[in-house]
């Protein structure tokens, strides 16, 4: 028995063979630069952001709640007067909330790799390490908001930055710098442990100790010699000393130079180790 094509048919196939010979004779376009990649997730963690503002809770009601009971709780006890604590304490404390924000990278990036969402980002034609290093250019955005909501605050209590504005802005650029360092390792522990809890757990285990073990809130002198030793060469210290420095008008360009040294470090180390363990999600 013959098969008759129909009409219907015959114009399917024309169109068809059609399609093929535009696709054929249009010049491909050209895939996506490495920065516009990755501007294009960082701008997708601004959009999560826009339809999820309490993720800002944690940047903008923190700072302001750590920075008013330290200060008007235990400076007059620490310093004799809040006023002389306030100047003390506020470098300390921008270091201190940004880099508790950092753990949020490692979390966000665990919550993608859990839900599926970092096997579509690997299956796109572009640069393979561009949702982590957009991820971070949008965390940047968090790290900025923390750290002007407290100097904000700051200036309305009353504190005294006799290095005025470029010493400011100088302190919150050099923390910044080193929290996109340490985003990297937490952006590996969110790629190793196998929930969002697990991540946010461990990261806070491992920020907290450090971070009070250091010059934050108190001066080294006061505490016993061994602790006064581990607060000396602690890095939080040192980018706390950097930062007071700033501000203060007087900064030791050792404590700015170790600070971006520990930072490179960290950018070096864990920057290859994330993208590896990234790719074997």
């Amino acid at each position: 028995m013959s098969t008759a094509t129909t009409p219907t048919e015959n114009v399917g196939v024309a169109d068809a063979d059609a399609v093929r010979r535009a696709i054929a004779s249009t010049q491909r376009p050209a895939p996506p630069g490495r920065l516009r990649t990755a501007a294009a997730f960082g701008w997708r963690g601004m959009l999560k952001i826009k339809h999820v503002p309490e993720q800002l809770l944690d940047v903008t009601v923190t700072p302001v709640m750590f920075l008013l009971m330290f200060t008007y709780l235990f400076g007059g006890a620490i310093s004799g007067s809040t006023g002389e604590y306030l100047d003390y304490v506020l470098p300390g404390m921008l270091v201190m909330s940004v880099l508790f924000t950092t753990v949020y990278c490692g979390v966000s990036l665990n919550t993608d790799a859990t839900k599926g969402v970092v096997d579509r980002f690997r299956s796109l034609p572009i640069w393979r390490s561009a949702p982590l290093v957009g991820a971070l250019l949008g965390d940047v955005v968090r790290y900025v908001v923390a750290g002007t909501v407290l100097v904000v605050l700051g200036f309305i209590l009353g504190f005294d930055a006799e290095g005025g504005l470029l010493g400011v802005l100088g302190a919150m650029a050099i923390v910044t710098i080193f929290a996109f360092g340490l985003s990297w390792v937490f952006m590996c522990l969110g790629l190793v442990l196998r929930s969002p809890n697990a991540v946010m757990n461990v990261g806070f285990m491992a920020i907290f100790p450090l971070t009070f073990l250091s010059n934050v809130f108190v001066e080294p002198e006061t505490l016993p010699a061994v602790l006064e030793w581990f607060v000396g060469v602690n890095p939080i210290s040192i980018l706390a000393d950097a930062s007071r420095g700033l501000m203060a008008g007087d900064v030791d360009g050792a404590d700015v130079a170790i600070s971006l040294a520990v930072t490179a470090g960290l950018t070096v180390v864990f920057a290859p180790l994330t993208t590896r363990l990234y790719r074997r999600v």
